[in-house]
């Protein structure tokens, strides 16, 4: 193992100053998964396990759901609730138990709601109840992605050590090139956000700016029935 004392920012910055890997890119049909934006973890000074890295985060979704709609490729937002049991976040939900566990979040409540700064589109847009980190895991995801002939996908939310990074690593694992806009996604704490941008940025993930995304999303001819 390389020893180093250098922070995860500045590993991030450096990979991202000197990129080793050619980039994945985009294919002929990306989709947008926007992990987790709810109010348990972005309403800081409401919830304790409410995080906050760039202040435009959501501005950013917003935009980056806008232009997707523009162009006919899928938008989904997920969000995590349980059972009033907490039974259905499994051992996942044996570690602790306070108001502000995980199996805590029940369906119906306010730490379930999407932010209220989102704008989501509760007619043409897919909303899924996910139970796990990954965004894949035991929903009908993939069976969405397959009818609409998928082949990219660009991860936004939350926690980037966390839902992104496993919502990440099961999108590469199953063949999508995957696509990471850094003010996008946000973490608790420094050290792990970072450190995992980087890790992504490395193995899983083109990490771009938010720009760049939709620079390069502009490029993708737009789908049949775009703009409906």
């Amino acid at each position: 193992m390389e020893e180093s004392s250098k922070t995860g920012r500045q590993l991030y910055s450096e990979i991202k100053a000197n990129p080793t890997r050619k980039r994945f890119g985009f294919g002929n049909k990306p989709a947008l998964i926007n992990i987790d934006l709810q109010k348990a973890y972005t309403c800081v000074g409401e919830f304790a396990t409410a995080y906050e890295t760039d202040p435009k985060q959501l501005d950013y979704v917003n935009e980056l759901a806008a232009e997707f709609r523009a162009k006919n490729f899928p938008v989904v937002w997920t969000y995590v609730a349980y059972m009033e049991s907490g039974e259905d976040c499994g051992v996942w939900g044996t570690r602790t138990n306070t108001p502000d566990s995980l199996q805590n979040i029940k369906v119906g409540s306010r730490r379930a709601e999407f932010d209220d700064r989102l704008k989501i589109d509760h007619q043409r847009d897919i909303i899924i109840n996910k139970r796990m980190a990954s965004a894949f895991f035991e929903t009908n995801l993939g069976s969405v992605f397959n009818f609409h002939g998928v082949d990219t996908i660009v991860v936004t939310g939350g926690s980037t050590s966390g839902c992104v990074r496993a919502t990440v690593v099961d999108s590469i694992s199953r063949s999508f090139r995957t696509i990471v806009p850094e003010e996008c996604v946000a973490d608790k704490h420094e050290a792990p956000h970072f450190a995992n941008l980087y890790d992504m940025a490395l193995k899983y993930a083109d990490v771009l700016s938010v720009q760049e995304t939709i620079a390069q999303l502009r490029r993708v001819p737009s789908a049949s029935g775009a703009g409906r």
